[in-house]
């Protein structure tokens, strides 16, 4: 959840119980799993935005996000039964989770489905990238905690300036759909407002990381179920091409990625995981272009490189240390 930062969102709700040091595994193995593992999550990742663009060429944006957590929740369920892992129990904290659901996953979700009915899935991958530079600009405001240093305020600004490259703003944004980026920033924004709340509210809970995933998928799910007959109607033909490209969305992209992601976090720290979130829009370009013939203008690119060199320079703390 992504994307981008939102994928490492449940690293802070994890601490409790997620070791801070990677696992000692034997040398060899160690370095040949991991790496595999972190390239099937980036291509997992960088291909979604190509899914949900052809999952909305044959069902409303709604029952994509709708049809994608149905499939996600699908995989870490069995997951949890296969574990013998069972649901976080209290109303409060089921409460905390219904918020973290809608943040996290239903409302970025729907939105990036919506925004690509309008924008080509480049574009919304890269949107995506700028998750880091929204949660560097409220975390000054929201955690005291995390004080601002000149590198990571400079890479704020660099940040900002890759999507006015990207967006093309010296030529007036033409030929943009304001609607459609507008809905992709948005969402890119609410993951880290999500992150925020979960490491206020969440952190600590004592739960693992599969239990509390799921129960957000499950909550996140169940919102969907009741907003999508709102708002669409029941499909009368059922393409099977975006069919298939929503269940590969769910069980892929937001059940099996959940399940690797979690392992990476376990093995090799949150830090290296967390590294995944610049070959996301590479990634997601490389596949629009490529499969779906979507064309890429020069300052695509050049904005995107500005955008993923800025955002890695607001994870850079104090000490040089990312």
């Amino acid at each position: 959840m992504c994307y981008a930062m939102s994928r490492s969102i449940l690293v802070d709700v994890t601490t409790a119980t997620t070791p801070r040091t990677p696992v000692r595994v034997p040398a060899r193995r160690a370095a040949l799993d991991w790496r595999l593992r972190f390239g099937a999550l980036s291509l997992i990742w960088g291909f979604s935005f190509l899914l949900i663009k052809v999952g909305t060429h044959g069902y409303a944006p709604f029952q994509v996000t709708l049809g994608r957590l149905a499939f996600g929740t699908a995989v870490l369920a069995a997951a949890m039964l296969v574990k013998r892992e069972r649901l976080p129990r209290g109303v409060r904290l089921w409460g905390h989770l219904t918020v973290a659901a809608f943040l996290l996953n239903a409302l970025p979700f729907s939105l990036f489905a919506y925004s690509e009915l309008t924008i080509p899935s480049t574009l919304a991958g890269i949107c995506n990238a700028t998750s880091p530079l929204w949660g560097m600009a409220l975390s000054l405001v929201a955690l005291s905690e995390d004080r601002p240093t000149r590198v990571r305020v400079a890479g704020l600004g660099i940040g900002f300036l890759g999507v006015l490259t990207v967006l093309g703003a010296w030529e007036g944004f033409s030929g943009l759909d304001a609607r459609g980026t507008t809905m992709a920033l948005l969402a890119s924004l609410s993951y880290p407002v999500g992150w925020i709340y979960v490491r206020r509210t969440l952190a600590g809970s004592g739960y693992s990381h599969l239990s509390m995933t799921g129960a957000q998928l499950l909550l996140a799910t169940v919102q969907l179920a009741v907003v999508t007959p709102l708002f669409t109607s029941f499909p009368t033909h059922f393409s099977v091409v975006p069919l298939l490209a929503i269940a590969a969305l769910g069980a892929l992209g937001t059940g099996l990625a959940v399940l690797l992601q979690y392992g990476l976090v376990a093995e090799v720290g949150p830090t290296t995981a967390q590294m995944v979130t610049y070959f996301i829009p590479v990634i997601a370009t490389a596949a629009g272009v490529a499969i779906l013939g979507e064309t890429l203008r020069w300052s695509t690119p050049v904005g995107a490189v500005v955008v993923l060199a800025g955002a890695a320079l607001t994870q850079v703390r104090r000490g040089g240390r990312a």
